[in-house]
């Protein structure tokens, strides 16, 4: 892309990149032939992301236990939110597509525009370090921190739901497994499984309690499968 065609992109994103190439490199979609895909970037820029926002969390929650700010941040970085996001900035016009992929409305595809969305976060990390990034994320993800539920109120049962129907899987299924304990002082036993085959147990006093922490269990799961897929 030519400094002039890039002109549009820099005022969307509200950075001026020193190395441009970079820039084409995040929106370049590995479709099209000839030019580093935006891949690698996006490994990194999943990581990046991960850290501003795991950081914002910290300070907005200073009392939150780990347990309470995991679900917040798993909303936050989901492909749905950077999907949204990049429709936001912009991003869908900026991609470079074979023409294959665009004809299939490869711009419109949430992956994609996920994908490339990381991958700019990691173009301007690269070019302008973390407090550049710092500061794209923050102006970007603004709506988003508003519109969060607070940290005691999030219901991992409900982040769970949400995730899986995202990714087309339906409802989690929940099954008791085990009761034990005196009546007067129970401890169940739950097990959370999702149509793609993850599962996860989970202890509490009552049943919802249990539900709560099989729903925990297989949120942090799901996102320690991510982060391994992306390694």
């Amino acid at each position: 892309m030519s400094t002039s065609s890039l002109e549009p992109v820099y005022q969307a994103f509200g950075y001026r990149f020193r190395n441009p190439d970079l820039l084409t490199e995040a929106l370049t979609h590995p479709s099209h032939e000839g030019k580093s895909s935006y891949e690698r970037l996006e490994f990194l820029g999943d990581r990046v992301l991960g850290l501003v926002i795991a950081e914002r969390l910290y300070e907005m929650f200073p009392a939150a236990e780990e347990g309470r700010l995991a679900p917040l941040l798993n909303l936050l970085v989901r492909r749905e939110t950077l999907a949204t996001i990049a429709k936001t900035i912009g991003l869908p016009d900026f991609i470079i597509l074979a023409p294959g992929e665009a004809s299939t409305g490869g711009r419109a595809k949430p992956a994609i525009l996920a994908d490339a969305c990381e991958a700019v976060i990691a173009a301007i990390y690269l070019d302008g370090g973390l407090e550049a990034a710092r500061t794209f994320v923050t102006r970007f993800w603004t709506q988003s921190f508003r519109t969060l539920p607070t940290a005691e109120a999030i219901d991992p049962k409900t982040t769970l739901q949400e995730l899986l129907q995202g990714r087309g899987e339906g409802l989690p299924v929940y099954r008791e497994i085990e009761r034990e304990g005196p009546p007067h002082d129970p401890l169940f036993t739950i097990e959370v499984s999702a149509a793609g085959g993850a599962t996860a147990m989970g202890k509490g006093s009552s049943k919802r309690k249990a539900e709560r922490d099989a729903a925990r269990a297989l949120l942090e799961q799901l996102d320690e499968s991510r982060t391994a897929k992306n390694d």
